[in-house]
Formats: structure tokens, sequence, C-alpha cells
């Protein structure tokens, strides 16, 4: 196959490719739309539980207090029957005492009473909102959920037509190339193969050695960019002239060799990274 043709056809597979692996990334992310409405819905029914706990304690107080005021009413009314009966003035005074004891009670009580009542009527009230905001919260994530099973659906459809094309095209290409290629577009954000101008990448802006460029100038193999691992062909520029071949204007440039030492390893370990190897 020649090289023009492996070059159109890696071009039209980046289109394929970076279409492909857009829309996976969205297949994988949808679901996280629901992640907010489900934490709501946590929210909602775990207050519906503390609402439900507090209003049971409320209302053992209020049979409590209840109580207490019957028992108080019960005590006044007890001692007020027996101021009948009574014949001495300091057996008055202490049955006096008792009714005033027992009214202060029933009236505490009472107080008491009236402000659990109110309590019990507020978490009722709140309950009842709590529910219906739990019901319509299911509702819509179940109607959300259903989107976008539909829509994972509909692009799940959409990856399977581009896999089809993919294995379409890259008929009579390397294996090991296509590996290559499709792990750069996934790192590179889409743009797997990029031009030379002027002696420098597209893709990284990296000005590359001058006897480098020369070589993606004859294209006769496919290359990769020794700094971004992208595959590059050569593109004329108004910087290209009779004086490109000329290696003295390369300067410190020429030689990758002429690269800072700890800059050189980090080239030599992104292009590990990338399972590509770069041949000067």
């Amino acid at each position: 196959m020649a090289i023009e043709e492996k070059f159109e056809k890696l071009r039209m597979l980046q289109e394929i490719l970076s279409e492909k692996i857009k829309l996976e990334h969205e297949v994988e992310e949808i679901p996280k739309i629901l992640i907010t409405q489900e934490e709501l819905l946590s929210r909602l029914k775990k207050t519906f539980i503390d609402k439900n706990l507090e209003f049971e304690k409320c209302r053992s107080a209020e049979a409590e207090y209840r109580n207490l005021l019957e028992e108080a009413a019960i005590m006044r009314e007890k001692s007020e029957k027996n101021m009948d009966v009574i014949s001495t003035q300091r057996e008055y005074e202490a049955l006096d005492k008792e009714i005033r004891e027992a009214a202060e009670k029933e009236q505490q009580y009472r107080k008491e009473l009236q402000r659990e009542e109110r309590l019990l009527a507020d978490l009722d009230e709140q309950i009842k909102q709590n529910t219906a905001m739990i019901e319509q919260q299911e509702k819509d994530l179940e109607e959300r959920r259903k989107g976008i099973d539909a829509s994972i659906l509909n692009k799940n459809d959409q990856i399977r037509k581009l896999e089809n094309d993919e294995q379409d095209l890259i008929q009579g290409l390397d294996p090991e190339l296509l590996f290559k290629f499709e792990r750069i577009i996934r790192n590179k954000m889409g743009r797997g193969i990029v031009a030379i101008k002027g002696g420098v990448c597209m893709g990284c802006h990296m000005v590359l050695p001058i006897h480098f460029t020369n070589i993606i100038r004859q294209g006769e193999d496919i290359r990769f960019c020794p700094y971004c691992s992208r595959i590059l062909f050569f593109e004329e520029s108004s910087e290209d002239g009779e004086e490109y071949f000329d290696s003295e204007d390369a300067g410190s440039l020429s030689d990758l060799d002429d690269l800072d030492e700890d800059e050189y390893d980090d080239e030599e370990e992104d292009e590990e990274n990338a399972g590509i190897e770069y041949e000067e």
C-alpha cells in the first residue's frame, strides 16, 4: 500500500476513532447525571426517617403529658371535694396548698401538652410534604433513567456503526500501527496525525531536528513525533526552501542528543509510555 494511501486512511480513521471515543466517553458520563438526583432522593428519605423518629418521640411525650395532666386534674378535684369535710384551719391550709400545687402542675402540663400537640402537627405536615417530594423525586428519577437508557442505546448503536466503518477502513494497515494510532488519539484528544510546518510539529509545536524533518519530507515511511508521539506528515510552508536542507541552520536543534539530559529522559519516558520507538 502506497504511503499516500496509508495517510489518507489514517486521516479518515482519525475522524472515525475520534467520534467513537467521544461517544464512548458520553456513554460513561451519562449515568453520572443521575448522581445529583439520587443524592437528593437519599437525603429526602433520610429526612423522612428522622422526622418520623422525631414524630414518634413527640407523640410519646404528648401521651405522657396528657396522662400527667389527667392525674393533676384528678388530684385537684379530689382535694377540692375534701374541702367540704375539713374541720380545722390547719387542715384547710394543707388542703388549699395541695389544690394550688395540683392546679399549678395541671397548668404546666397543659402548656407542655399544647406545645407537643403543635409540634406534632408541624411534624405531621413536614412528613406529608416530605412524602410528596419523595414520590415526585422517584417519579422524575425513573423518567430520567428511561431517557438515559434510551440515549445510551442510541449512542451504542452509533458506536457499532462506527466500528463497522472502522473495520472496513483498516484493511491492509499494520495491526501494530493501528494499536498505537488509536492509543495516540485517545491520549491526544482526537489528534493522532499532524503536519510538520517549517520544521515544527503542529501537534506539540516543538521544533524538530532538520535531518528528521527531511525524512518526513521524503514520505517513505510513517514516523512519529519524538515529543508528542503523533504520526507526522510533511506540509510545505513559507519557511520551507532550499536552505531547509542546510543542517548548519539547525544550530543546537539539529540533533536530539543536544537536549538537556533531564528533558531527554522525559522524552524517552513519554515514548515508552506511548509504546512508540523513534529511530533517527
